[in-house]
């Protein structure tokens, strides 16, 4: 007696046609949008890992990491290329336990200070570094982006992080070619990345640098996504190539207009060269970091305030005057 097939075809999704456009309504695409701190609230927790950064210094979620801030989410795990003061405000509000980059700085002035009086005094807490080289993190997000259980590499081979770091480990290659290192997959409990653009079905539109994006948001558990605009999905679909994040993977999708500041986002305003340095001025101590976190981040409350306490003059003069738009394309056949 044959046996009854596992699954049966009246158990399938029935197929959209035109004599059944209804079909599709079985499985609508979810509206994902949410405020941003509604979705920092529901998806980030004390002691997550975290992806941010991950186009290295254009498009830094700042807004994310006040929102965090404010909402005293702690014993974090930072996970970034060459980080910004992103992680170093995270780190002197208290907030962070380890931290697994390549480097922590101010990238226009040199030393992040909080960064250094957590590691140097442990002040206001200890901090774990897990020392990563940016080719190294990239390989471990990638590692973890398509499943696989490592990757084989010589990049930094040699060096004094093999050795400190879990995740890299050397091997023997087992064709003969001599040493490897093998880099083990790092999955972040959350990866937050600041887009261009988002669909409200969290398809994130963007353009310019995106480091490591790819692989981080695939490589993460969550992911939330923050856009200078929201768009209609049939807004994507008519330029599908430059859908960098799916939004199959998103979990959360958050209008934040200048989400991105004091960071550059290509064809929205450029880098604030003067935020940069009056950080690295003020939070030269901790009194002065204190003062900069009452300014910044909880005397403002939330996005609006902030680009409300820049002011009117300062956004002006960071929105781009010379526009270089692409050549159009026809996806038609």
């Amino acid at each position: 007696m044959a046996k009854e097939p596992i699954i049966r075809m009246d158990d399938l999704a029935p197929c959209a046609t035109p004599e059944r456009p209804e079909a599709l309504s079985h499985h609508p695409a979810r509206d994902k949008v949410l405020p941003l701190r509604e979705a920092i609230r529901r998806h980030v927790s004390s002691g997550a890992s975290i992806a941010l950064g991950t186009c290295l210094e254009q498009m830094i979620p700042f807004a994310a990491a006040h929102e965090i801030a404010r909402q005293r989410i702690g014993d974090l795990t930072l996970i970034g290329p060459v980080s910004d003061i992103a992680f170093d405000q995270l780190i002197g509000s208290g907030l962070v336990r380890r931290v697994m980059a390549a480097w922590v700085g101010n990238v226009m002035m040199g030393s992040a200070y909080a960064y250094r009086r957590a590691v140097e005094r442990n002040v206001p807490r200890a901090i774990e570094v897990v020392e990563f080289s940016n080719f190294t993190l990239a390989q471990a997000l990638h590692a973890a982006a398509i499943g696989a259980p490592f990757l084989p590499t010589r990049s930094a081979l040699g060096s004094d992080i093999v050795g400190r770091n879990p995740y890299l480990a050397p091997i023997s290659d087992p064709l003969g070619g001599g040493p490897l290192l093998a880099i083990r997959p790092l999955h972040p409990d959350v990866a937050i990345v600041h887009v261009q653009r988002a669909d409200t079905h969290g398809n994130g539109i963007m353009w310019g640098s995106i480091g490591i994006t790819v692989d981080a948001v695939r490589a993460a558990r969550t992911v939330i996504v923050t856009a200078e605009e929201i768009v209609t999905p049939d807004q994507t679909r008519r330029d599908p190539n430059r859908v960098v994040i799916p939004g199959i993977v998103v979990t959360a999708v958050c209008e934040a207009r200048w989400g991105a500041h004091p960071s550059p986002v290509q064809g929205y305003y450029r880098r604030d060269h003067e935020a940069y340095a009056e950080y690295h001025r003020v939070t030269k101590t901790e009194d002065g970091f204190a003062r900069w976190r009452e300014e910044w981040v909880d005397g403002v409350g939330d996005l609006q305030g902030y680009v409300a306490r820049l002011g009117n003059e300062r956004v002006a003069a960071l929105i781009p005057v010379e526009h270089r738009y692409p050549e159009p394309v026809d996806y038609g056949y």
